[in-house]
């Protein structure tokens, strides 16, 4: 970690030990987390039986873990500040994984909405919901045979105080704009909403009691769709990001806001904590140098040089013919210096900055600062 953003942090952290707002309780036995590529640890992978090259996972794992990431992810680092282990793909059943403390059932290109033919991954909203139930009474019904399996699996309470955690929308976004106008993408919303609240119903009536919810962050930031949609300069902004994506996704989030508020209403006996990653995102990209990154837009694992270093045809850590010539998207020198990993997802050393101030507590509705005697053990 560079000198200023270590500063930064500490800032961060005094800032968060005198603010006095409202507080949650961090003792959490398990968290079940559903998602897209932002928290997958392996589910899509597994899932459909494919394989992520290097450099993919070269900075921790020191090779692909099933993570689309130089190395950990937000919910990665989230957990090791709950002081839980990492979480295991509900899909990735080799090497007898453990679950006892929670399982993750996000898959990378998932949406809320009901997956098409033409999808990413097959493991919409609904779907990991269903993997859920099917999971909890695979384990209560295991757990009741005896204790053979108890420190594999769950304990029967963990599904009530557990903590769920939700990442996912931003491809329903992201894709609507490959077929839909701006307006239409925005038009989407409402129902996109309508399934996310469903699925957050049917997991409160199940007995869970503890939701932490993601919005999406700067989708129009992505190298991908300043690739593939910023061709023309007047549709970007002063950082050079796609305004109408931006645009889509700040309305995204005051809808999904909206909706929190109204399930805190609804859900009395529950704690429903709205997380804002959106402005930790768009400030890091906006002012990436007082945070100690060098390279915004730039990907680190990707091929075509600058600006973007970012080519639709070829993916990290693939070698492919392109116009008659074999050629590798390699990984940069020093990935702690780019904020994007690929072009879709952000390197480890971003994940990390953006987990630290979720966990100010600052981002977050309700807010929790008052509980942040327990970032101390931050260890980053």
């Amino acid at each position: 970690m560079t000198l200023s953003r270590l500063s930064y942090a500490l800032l961060i952290l005094v800032i968060s030990l005198v603010r006095v707002v409202h507080s949650i309780d961090f003792n959490y036995p398990a968290v079940f987390n559903f998602g897209d590529s932002n928290s997958d640890t392996g589910g899509l992978i597994a899932g459909l039986g494919e394989s992520l090259e290097p450099p993919n996972g070269v900075q921790y794992f020191k090779s692909p873990e099933g993570r689309f990431c130089d190395g950990r992810l937000i919910v990665d680092f989230l957990m090791d500040e709950f002081d839980l282990p990492f979480l295991n793909s509900y899909l990735d059943s080799v090497g007898f994984p453990s679950f006892k403390r929670g399982c993750n059932f996000a898959a990378a290109g998932s949406t809320i909405l009901p997956a098409t033919a033409t999808s990413v991954s097959p493991f919409s909203f609904a779907i990991q919901v269903a993997q859920f139930f099917r999971f909890k009474d695979r384990v209560l019904e295991l757990l009741a045979k005896g204790k053979k399996l108890d420190k594999y699996l769950p304990a029967k309470d963990f599904f009530q105080n557990g903590l769920y955690m939700f990442d996912i929308g931003q491809n329903d976004l992201a894709g609507g704009f490959y077929s839909k106008t701006e307006d239409q993408v925005i038009a989407s919303i409402p129902n996109i909403l309508v399934e996310f609240e469903t699925g957050i119903q049917k997991i409160y009536d199940q007995g869970g009691r503890r939701f932490w919810i993601h919005n999406t962050g700067p989708l129009g930031c992505l190298p991908q769709n300043v690739a593939t949609f910023g061709k023309d300069p007047s549709k970007l902004d002063e950082l050079g990001c796609v305004s109408g994506h931006n645009r889509a996704a700040k309305l995204f989030n005051l809808q999904l806001h909206a909706l929190t508020k109204k399930l805190q209403t609804q859900l009395t006996d529950a704690n429903v904590t709205y997380v804002d990653v959106f402005s930790i995102k768009f400030d890091l990209i906006s002012n990436y140098p007082k945070y100690g990154f060098e390279k915004t837009l730039l990907v680190c694992c990707g091929y075509g040089g600058p600006p973007l270093n970012y080519d639709t045809r070829i993916s990290c850590g693939q070698t492919k013919d392109i116009n008659g010539t074999s050629v590798t998207a390699k990984g940069c020198e020093d990935s702690s210096e780019y904020i994007s990993w690929d072009g879709i997802h952000y390197t480890e050393a971003a994940n990390e900055y953006v987990a630290s101030r979720i966990l100010t507590g600052l981002y977050a509705d309700p807010p929790f600062s008052e509980k942040m005697p327990y970032v101390l053990n931050l260890k980053f």
